[in-house]
């Protein structure tokens, strides 16, 4: 089991370069992930300072050496997928084959996409998902690609260099629990994040999903499953995170997330927490 850090790129005293110092605070620390939310603006009321993720990883990439990293998730559907393309095939040789792009429809709809005059409705968003999944594996194999859909044409060509990981760069796909599309999508690539509509996910919703995902995969190669949540329980604030990780590995779980959204504002918390070191079981 692999471990990662999950934190907002927003917050307070959040900037590229903090978030760069607490990557390699993260990897000094025992980490094996960091792993930053894209929004552009997270609610109505957003009055925090934000960063663009994408900036921010290429500082990461920088300060660090071998700790993986990625968005979690980027909405495909806000984003041209030539461009997003380029970007990650770029951010990846940058560090050495280090990058997992984990994507999604993109929460809140509001606010990542209507409050900017973009189209917000699912049944699209969902569909210039699946076409720019497509287009992004074409454009990095590196060979003569052209595509024809509802959304995006490409004439032929080949885009080069491509990214350093072989076959591609890991795609993680992002969704809630109990719908069902989002996980048949995910079942499609190399893994999945999972969330709980409505309340918070439990071991035995994880087990549903592993069972899920198994029945809708084509093959057996290596899947991931990346659970987010936190090591602190109960109202003391007790330091039961080895219990709870277990608990969420027996059930399938193949990377923990350490969630710091409620350290945000504070760049003194969150770097606590990182020097805690992950909650390993293994």
């Amino acid at each position: 089991m692999r471990y990662g850090i999950y934190l907002p790129n927003f917050g307070e005293e959040t900037d590229a370069q903090a978030l760069a110092e607490l990557a390699k605070e993260a990897e000094d620390s025992g980490w094996d992930g960091f792993f930053l939310w894209d929004h552009i603006l997270y609610s109505k009321s957003q009055r925090l300072p934000m960063v663009d993720p994408w900036v921010a990883l290429t500082a990461v990439a920088m300060n660090t050496e071998s700790i993986r990293f990625g968005t979690t998730v980027t909405p495909v559907a806000r984003r041209r997928p030539w461009k997003l393309a380029r970007e990650t095939a770029t951010l990846d040789r940058l560090s050495g084959g280090r990058l997992i792009l984990s994507v999604g429809l993109g929460d809140p709809r509001e606010t990542e996409f209507e409050y900017f005059g973009e189209e917000g409705d699912d049944r699209v968003r969902a569909a210039k998902l699946d076409e720019g999944l497509d287009i992004l594996v074409g454009l990095w194999r590196g060979k003569p690609f052209q595509y024809q859909g509802e959304h995006y044409r490409i004439k032929k060509m080949v885009f080069r260099p491509k990214p350093m990981q072989s076959p591609r760069i890991p795609i993680w796909v992002g969704g809630f629990w109990p719908n069902r599309a989002p996980f048949r999508r995910a079942a499609k690539w190399d893994g999945v994040i999972p969330l709980k509509k409505g309340g918070r996910m439990k071991p035995e919703d994880l087990e549903d999903i592993a069972k899920y995902i198994r029945e809708h995969r084509e093959d057996n190669d290596p899947f991931d499953i990346a659970v987010i949540g936190s090591r602190w329980t109960g109202g003391k604030g007790g330091l039961k995170g080895e219990k709870k990780v277990a608990l969420f590995r027996e059930a399938g779980a193949t990377w923990w997330l350490e969630s710091l959204y409620m350290s945000r504002n504070s760049l003194e918390k969150m770097r606590s927490e990182i020097q805690l070191g992950p909650p390993r079981v293994d």
